[in-house]
């Protein structure tokens, strides 16, 4: 009996512990802490020759011809 009383104890303590560490963890995330980078022109460009090669709906090879092109123009 003493030993379930024990164990119990323990159990409640690690939780207690874990919940307090999740509790402060999320608040410095929304915090703010790390303000969101921006896209570089290259991210702007590889993310729009994306988009047109999904509009051609181009796959594999085609694609990946399609996005060097477009990525040294």
């Amino acid at each position: 009996m003493k030993k379930q009383y024990t164990l119990i104890a323990l159990c409640l303590a690690l939780c207690a512990g874990t919940a307090f560490a999740a509790e402060t963890g999320s608040k410095a995330a929304d915090s703010g802490a790390a303000p969101k980078a921006t896209k570089t022109k290259q991210q702007s460009k590889m993310g729009n020759c994306s988009k047109e090669a999904k509009a051609k709906t181009l796959k594999g090879a085609e694609r990946k011809q399609f996005m060097s092109t477009c990525l040294k123009a």
